[in-house]
């Protein structure tokens, strides 16, 4: 059993996005903040179907000539927002879907591939209509799990150091949910036996809050105010029918006792669109299933969105993720016992900073900011390639320096 994984720094250049375009423009950059493995995204100019095979080629020979010069390494390949926008892999069309395994993530492997880097990815959601029926919905899980099989069989096939999707926070877009993500794990490894891992990214735990089951009294509640005129947001009640019984409660349609009573009832096969109050927490997912996880996604948030603030003095102060934490989580995910069914535990996890600038954003000030948030995970692994082990006693170390 793997006990002590070598856990480096990255930062992905999505940041470079429609600004740093090629690779002897981001490079240098990167290497001046003083990171030398790099996420790269397929935003920033490497997506196989935007590209293209010819471009991508050329691609690969300059990020080698680069990587050269800079001392850069692609550590990982990952996808973006154009993967992201849309219904990929759970797509209703089966062309559309067989199109993004076989010429997105097949061709983004092989590029990961060339270069000698992971790759990981989210290019799927689930459409309403199937989530509104359970049987719709195992079956549209039922194909995605066989295609990230068939992803993690060709990536073994072809020596890809390792594959991955990343984990997020509402019910159309699984693994949302640590029980959802550990069952979609143990399914894709169980059926080829070839290693297919999660991306924990730190801020995607926080949507999990606004999707738990309410109890009896309070839809009452919820009721009771919609029926006053009064402003009620945040209402989740899961399946559609559940809200349409909701609103003729509301209405005086239906009495309400029977109408929560009925709403219960239907809840009934209808558990994937309720969370539980452990989904929530960064560090239940980290020692949950940090060390089913190669990467990691860091970026600062409040615990109620995923706003990819950056890890400065001004958003540190206001944020809840803290590096000693986060490595003392990933430390207990190591300490379990392995699980039956899941893949080996990572021997190499890379801590990944995902800054993004936003349209309007200054180059400049969002340049400082993510120097900043280098020097700060500096202090946690000085050098990549650390055991976990080691940089646990640094944490130690400085803790007991600030007392």
């Amino acid at each position: 059993m793997i006990s002590d994984p070598l856990i480096s720094l990255a930062i992905d250049n999505c940041f470079a996005s429609k600004r740093w375009t090629r690779p002897e423009d981001w490079m240098p950059l990167i290497r001046d903040l003083g990171i030398r493995l790099v996420e790269a995204s397929a935003d920033t100019e490497c997506d196989p179907l935007y590209m293209g095979p010819e471009y991508t080629h050329d691609w690969i020979a300059e990020v080698r000539r680069c990587s050269q010069r800079f001392g850069i390494e692609i550590a990982n390949l990952y996808s973006g927002h154009g993967t992201y926008a849309t219904l990929g892999l759970a797509h209703t069309d089966e062309r559309v879907r067989l199109r993004f395994r076989d010429q997105w993530i097949k061709a983004q492997a092989d590029t990961a591939r060339s270069l000698g880097a992971g790759l990981g990815f989210f290019a799927h959601a689930i459409n309403d209509a199937s989530l509104q029926n359970p049987a719709e919905y195992r079956s549209v899980m039922h194909t995605l799990v066989l295609d990230l099989a068939d992803l993690a069989d060709y990536a073994r096939n072809i020596g890809l150091s390792s594959i991955g999707l990343e984990q997020m926070y509402s019910p159309n877009q699984p693994p949302w949910t640590i029980d959802g993500a550990k069952g979609l794990l143990r399914s894709v490894f169980g059926m080829k036996a070839a290693p297919f891992y999660l991306t924990l990214d730190l801020g995607h735990m926080n949507g999990q809050q606004y999707f738990h089951k309410p109890s009896a009294g309070q839809i009452f509640e919820w009721i009771d105010k919609k029926a006053a005129g009064k402003s009620c947001k945040g209402i989740w009640l899961g399946p559609k029918k559940a809200v349409d019984l909701f609103s003729l409660a509301v209405s005086g349609q239906l009495d309400r006792e029977t109408a929560i009573e009925e709403i219960q009832q239907l809840w009934n096969g209808y558990d994937y669109l309720f969370s539980s109050p452990q989904d929530g927490s960064v560090h239940r997912w980290l020692q949950e299933l940090g060390c089913y996880s190669p990467i990691i996604h860091l970026q600062q948030s409040d615990g109620k969105t995923s706003p990819h603030w950056p890890f400065s003095p001004e958003y540190n102060q206001k944020g809840i993720i803290r590096g000693d934490e986060v490595l003392h989580s990933i430390g207990k995910a190591y300490e379990r016992e392995p699980e039956a069914g899941m893949p080996p535990p990572c021997s190499r996890i890379v801590l990944t900073l995902e800054p993004f600038i936003g349209t309007a954003g200054n180059n400049y000030e969002a340049l400082e900011q993510i120097a900043q948030s280098v020097a700060y995970w500096r202090q946690f692994i000085p050098r990549d390639g650390m055991p976990l082990s080691e940089a646990l006693e640094r944490c130690g170390q400085k803790q007991n320096r600030g007392r």
